[in-house]
């Protein structure tokens, strides 16, 4: 099994750490009624998807 020969140091760790992180989702605005949403789904709000209703609410 490998072994590493030294220890990492802090700041090794942390470069490689660096893109280990959560990411906010694309949040856009509802075209129909203006509120947020995620890009590319149905409005939960009014039910509408590119300014077509899909859902009845």
């Amino acid at each position: 099994m490998a072994v590493p020969k030294r220890r990492t140091s802090k700041t090794v760790k942390r470069k490689r750490r660096t893109h280990f992180k959560l990411q906010v989702p694309g949040m856009v605005e509802c075209s129909h009624c203006g509120e947020m949403k995620l890009a590319h789904r149905i409005c939960k709000a009014c039910g509408t998807y590119k300014g077509k209703e899909v859902v009845n609410n």
